[in-house]
């Protein structure tokens, strides 16, 4: 598993891969977080790694995640949306999915 991440203003990128296949490339409000669904095998990643948005390399999309709750222009908005993804989270954990 490996996920990159890019961050602009409005917009977060992450393209990721499971057990050496391509997930795709997911896009969502910079203030919101990851979820599996939100991946999309025919979407590009939106640049070259060592762009000016390039945030790094993440070994799971959990880490991906708490890296996006740290950040500081996170809007106190995104309780509900956090709370989402857990959810989701937990109930793909119990049925084996990643």
């Amino acid at each position: 598993m490996g996920f990159a991440l890019w961050i602009d203003s409005e917009t977060a990128w992450c393209a990721g891969t499971h057990e050496y296949r391509p997930m795709g490339v997911a896009v969502i409000a910079s203030t919101s977080l990851f979820s599996a669904r939100d991946f999309d095998q025919r979407r590009l990643a939106p640049g070259a790694r060592g762009g000016t948005h390039f945030r790094g390399l993440f070994a799971s999309l959990v880490d991906v995640n708490m890296f996006m709750e740290r950040q500081p222009e996170r809007s106190q908005g995104s309780a509900r949306q956090l709370a989402v993804v857990r959810v989701r989270e937990r109930t793909a954990a119990r049925r084996g999915h990643t």
